[in-house]
Order: structure tokens, then C-alpha cells, then sequence
């Protein structure tokens, strides 16, 4: 048995080098950084975790690192770079995007949903993590979480701050977002957003909670009964339920005849 298969493999890559002593590794380059790379070594090094022990974040270059990805337990990987290789086809399973300009969301989502359902651990990488990959990441997670662009890219960049959008690319996503939510708007779950102002909701004839109901309005231009002026009638001549005009053409049997007809009889009055 040769010296170097007696030593300890890395404990990073796996592979036998001295890795104390600064040697390179003839397999995949790891290699200790120097004083200057300590404070990037995650990053350059090491992809991304956006979500524990799922989805992963990177450029080219971790996506070449196959030790460091299964040290990761990753196991698929999807190649947002048309241009980019897929080198080690026999140990990931890939999915690339094939369009150079116009980033196929849906298509990226449909193979990571399909990965999170299975529970494999799957690294979106572009070449340099900064641009095409991290826009595919905050796809999915308006996609699949329900976040608004504004919860995703900060919550990506917080992780990765390499992290720079140019302006197209940044474009798609807010049509991503309007395409999304447009959707949702229409279905039976609502997402969690309030209606603008100007929102037109549906109803069922019930009065609208931003519209509440009118205070009755009382008509200010009639009178009171209190300050119309006094009916000009003697209170000997007043009759409830009766007016003048019925007064004149009915008059009480009482006050018809002043004598009786009959003679004989005598008002109770004189009796």
C-alpha cells in the first residue's frame, strides 16, 4: 500500500491530499484558502442553502465540486445555462433550461416541485449564481410558498449576497409575480393580499366593509307638527276624528233639534 492511500482523506472534498499543508487536490481542486478568501469561502466553495435540506443555490463552479455536492447530499441539479455542461450525468440527475434569453419559469418549477415531493436535495446553478439561478430561486418560491417578489428576493439575498439582478431578468420576475397572483385572484383560496382601493370585489347584494351604510337622512324641509299654527276652532266645537267640512254636513242629533218632536219627553239635563 502506497503513503498517500495510508493517509487520512480530506475532510472537506474526501480525497487524499494535505490539506493542512496547503496542497491542492489533483481530483477537484479544493484546496485551504488563502487569508484574503476565509471571509468567502462559503460562497465560493460551498452552494447556497435557501431552503434546509432541499433547495440549494450556486454557480458553475460548485456545480463541477461532485464530492462537495454529495457531501451536501445533493443529487439533482438543474442547469439554468444552456451553455453550461452537465459533467457528471452518471451521479446527478439533471434538467436544463434551454433558453438562453427568456428564463422558463414553469418548466424550473415543474422539476422542483417534482424534487421536493421525492424529498431530494436539488442545486440551481448558473454560471456564476448571481443572476439566472437566483431568479429561477425566487420563481419557485413565489410558485410554491405564495411569497410576493418583494418577501423572495430579499429572503435570497439575505442568504446569498452575490446576488445581482440585471434589469431583464428582474422584469420577468414581476411579470412572474402578475402572472401568479393573477391566477390565484380568480380561484377559490385566495392568497393572503389585500384588495387595493379601487378593487371592485364581489358581493352578494350586502353592503361593502369599506363602504359602510349611510346614516338615515331625515327630510329637514318639513315642518314639525309642533310649530304649525293653531286650528282656529272653538274648543266646544272641536271633534276628534272629524273635520269642519264633516261637522257641517253631519250636526248632532243634539244640536239639530233644539226641542223634541215628541213633547213628552224631557232632556236628561231638566229632569
Amino acid at each position: 500500500m502506497r503513503k498517500r492511500e495510508r493517509e487520512n482523506p480530506c475532510g472537506v472534498c474526501g480525497h487524499y491530499h494535505k490539506y493542512e499543508e496547503g496542497e491542492v487536490c489533483g481530483i477537484c481542486g479544493h484546496r485551504i484558502p488563502a487569508a484574503a478568501e476565509k471571509a468567502s469561502v462559503h460562497v465560493s466553495a460551498f452552494p447556497t442553502e435557501i431552503l434546509p435540506e432541499f433547495l440549494y443555490l450556486g454557480s458553475y463552479d460548485n456545480a463541477s465540486r461532485s464530492e462537495l455536492l454529495k457531501t451536501q447530499g445533493i443529487s439533482r441539479i438543474l442547469n439554468t445555462v444552456p451553455a453550461c455542461q452537465n459533467l457528471y450525468k452518471n451521479s446527478f440527475t439533471y434538467h436544463c433550461l434551454q433558453d438562453d434569453k427568456t428564463l422558463s419559469f414553469d418548466n424550473a418549477n415543474q422539476f422542483l416541485e417534482q424534487c421536493e415531493r421525492d424529498k431530494a436535495r436539488v442545486l440551481v446553478h448558473c454560471m456564476s449564481g448571481k443572476n439566472r439561478s437566483p431568479a429561477v430561486v425566487i420563481a419557485y418560491l413565489m410558485k410554491s410558498r405564495g411569497w410576493r417578489l418583494a418577501q423572495s428576493y430579499p429572503w435570497v439575498k439575505e442568504r446569498r449576497p452575490s446576488v445581482d439582478l440585471n434589469e431583464a431578468v428582474y422584469q420577468q420576475l414581476q411579470e412572474y409575480e402578475q402572472k401568479i397572483f393573477g391566477l390565484m385572484d380568480g380561484c377559490d383560496v385566495v392568497p393572503p393580499v389585500f384588495p387595493s382601493i379601487n378593487a371592485q370585489p364581489f358581493s352578494f347584494g350586502f353592503p361593502k366593509v369599506n363602504n359602510p351604510v349611510p346614516p338615515p337622512a331625515f327630510n329637514d324641509s318639513a315642518s314639525s307638527i309642533f310649530s304649525r299654527s293653531p286650528l282656529d276652532i272653538s274648543p266646544h266645537e272641536f271633534t276628534f276624528g272629524a273635520s269642519q267640512l264633516q261637522k257641517s254636513c253631519h250636526e248632532s242629533p243634539l244640536t239639530a233639534n233644539s226641542t223634541n218632536s215628541n213633547g213628552g219627553d224631557t232632556p236628561m239635563d231638566s229632569a
